[in-house]
């Protein structure tokens, strides 16, 4: 994850792909991120399919959904991504609900998540102050438990989550679930630049970003962007090539 801090030290900024894991089988996952490495994403986040998959919008919860319909689980992504024997070069991300790293057993979860190369972690519904649930067996993994802060986070508990913050920010761009937005608002855009003159590491925004219009009105704000509902969308419509302009147009000024 130290090629985040990197990046951002360097004046580049970071594109997040979110897919859903097992949407359409998961024989298609290798394919996918092989597929959006070349692409030039920075990052890419795998969500897990979860029945009550409480922060998703439509497009992830249907995805996730077709997936639980096609019998994919928590063990079966993670022992897929440990049998890839391609060269990564970029960090892998685990989205996952925390009722399914409970019964995984978060201890079990680490290890296995260390095991099939993972960077990071991002726990959605992990209170900040029930993180010694997971985070103690993740630090002895050596992977990165993401933080995540919303417009209705107050002062002094965002300064609280700022200062244990590791890897990076996923700063959420609503008061709601995820999916692609029309517009963002001038709200979001102060909210960006609070946290990011708080925050010691990168600040990446995340939930409704699907449009140029919205790299344009954040890109000073924040170190990078988190994509999700557009790329699942246009994985599902055999489109994805659609969504290259919007990840060169976060990357095509970063430094070679």
């Amino acid at each position: 994850m130290k090629r985040l801090q990197t990046l951002k030290d360097d004046g580049g900024k970071a594109f997040v792909a979110y897919i859903m894991a097992g949407d359409g089988g998961l024989d298609r996952l290798r394919g996918q991120v092989e597929y959006l490495q070349g692409t030039g994403v920075t990052a890419i986040e795998i969500g897990i399919p979860f029945s009550d998959p409480v922060a998703d919008g439509p497009v992830i919860e249907e995805a996730g959904n077709r997936a639980l319909s096609e019998g994919v689980t928590l063990d079966k992504v993670l022992l897929e991504m440990k049998s890839w024997n391609f060269e990564m070069k970029i960090p892998l991300i685990v989205m996952t609900y925390l009722n399914p790293v409970l019964r995984y057993g978060a201890e079990r979860f680490a290890a296995a998540c260390r095991d099939a190369g993972v960077s990071a972690v991002i726990i959605p519904d992990l209170p900040f102050e029930h993180q010694q649930l997971v985070a103690p067996y993740l630090k002895n993994a050596e992977i990165t438990l993401i933080q995540l802060v919303t417009l209705t986070t107050t002062e002094n508990r965002l300064h609280d989550i700022l200062n244990a913050a590791e890897g990076f920010v996923y700063a959420v761009t609503v008061t709601g679930i995820t999916g692609v937005r029309d517009e963002l608002t001038q709200e979001v855009k102060e909210f960006m630049k609070v946290v990011r003159a708080e925050s010691p590491v990168p600040v990446y925004a995340g939930f409704g970003i699907s449009r140029q219009e919205h790299i344009d009105l954040l890109r000073d704000d924040v170190d990078g962007f988190i994509v999700g509902s557009a790329i699942v969308k246009a994985f599902h419509d055999n489109k994805i090539g659609d969504i290259e302009p919007l990840i060169d147009a976060v990357t095509r000024s970063n430094p070679v």
